[in-house]
């Protein structure tokens, strides 16, 4: 596991206080490291609506990888 040094404002550092205060996380490491898998399935979340969108509005490309590059 790597281990990283962050500056965070005032206001996350009075957020985290009130989280841990709160019981509602173990440790700072542990709510970080849960915002960040938050973070995580939320931009994966959004990948598949908007690939969702993109079938839905016919956006969708097939045929031959390389063929299909050269056009772009």
């Amino acid at each position: 596991m790597t281990t990283i040094t962050i500056p965070i404002t005032k206001e996350l550092q009075s957020f985290i206080e009130g989280e841990l205060k709160a019981g509602t996380s173990d440790s700072k490491a542990h709510l970080v490291r849960y915002a960040l898998g938050r973070l995580q399935e939320e931009r994966a979340l959004s990948r598949l609506q908007e690939a969702e969108t993109d079938i839905k509005e016919n956006r969708v490309y097939r045929g031959d990888l390389k063929k299909l590059l050269r056009q772009f």
